[in-house]
């Protein structure tokens, strides 16, 4: 529903819930992450929600730094990571908070990238009964925020759907069911890349992976569901407060306060 992906769910409530070892935690959370693209991505598609050209252009950013991160993330401590995290989810939160009353961007400068790309599209919102229409814009800025997206991806294990839906929804300045929605259909791509080096390190856990997988997998098609009758700002609030609880959980336990 919020292109999470739901690995940034994931490793926070099996690490501080079911006491699962961080690198199994992430490594299940990167499968996880794959059988929720794959469950949403479908039905966004069928929708036109998600962008492909947008999502392909933006995936050869994300997948790059997975690539990147996953080979970090054998080598730096795990409270480093959660650390990491932490901050990265508190800068969300502001940057989300900004623009949370903002149902459709409006009044945009013209990105001459972007439309030698045609990086644009349609599509038709059911809430607001109307054809919207959108293109990108501060390309460049979105692309680096993405090739961050993925090294922050393969380094903690989370798909890093919340840093894509940011960049897309913030600095390209798209719609953000269109965010949300091109962002399910990235992070697979992004997990699968990262996924591989975690199986050769032996982090992936089938029993704790295949399970969570199963979950996800059936969440996400519930989700598709839900987040097509709903306002962009509706989208907006619902994924706030899951990103500031995630972010003080991680910084603490990234500073040692919580266990």
């Amino acid at each position: 529903m919020l292109g999470l992906g739901g690995g940034i769910l994931l490793v926070p409530i099996l690490t501080m819930f079911f006491g699962v070892n961080l690198h199994y935690a992430m490594g299940a959370s990167l499968i996880s992450v794959i059988a929720t693209s794959s469950g949403a991505a479908a039905a966004y598609l069928r929708t036109g929600l998600s962008n492909i050209r947008i999502g392909l252009f933006l995936v050869m950013a994300t997948t790059s730094g997975g690539l990147v991160g996953a080979a970090l993330a054998g080598v730096v401590p795990p409270r480093a990571l959660e650390l990491v995290l932490g901050l990265a989810l508190a800068y969300s939160a502001y940057v989300t908070m900004r623009q949370l009353h903002a149902e459709l961007p409006a009044d945009l400068p013209v990105d001459p990238l972007a439309m030698r790309l045609g990086l644009e599209g349609t599509y038709y919102d059911r809430r607001l009964d109307q054809e919207v229409k959108y293109r990108a814009t501060h390309v460049r800025a979105g692309f680096v925020a993405m090739l961050g997206a993925g090294v922050l991806s393969g380094l903690l294990g989370i798909g890093s759907g919340a840093f894509k839906v940011l960049a897309m929804d913030y600095f390209m300045r798209l719609p953000m069911k269109v965010s949300t929605a091109t962002s399910n259909f990235m992070i697979g791509i992004t997990a699968a890349a990262s996924a591989g080096v975690y199986f050769g390190r032996g982090d992936i856990h089938p029993v704790i992976a295949a399970p969570v997988a199963m979950g996800v997998l059936v969440g996400a098609s519930l989700g598709t569901a839900v987040m097509a009758r709903m306002r962009n700002t509706t989208v907006r609030k619902a994924f706030l407060p899951i990103i500031v609880y995630l972010a003080a959980s991680m910084i603490l336990r990234g500073l040692g306060v919580l266990s």
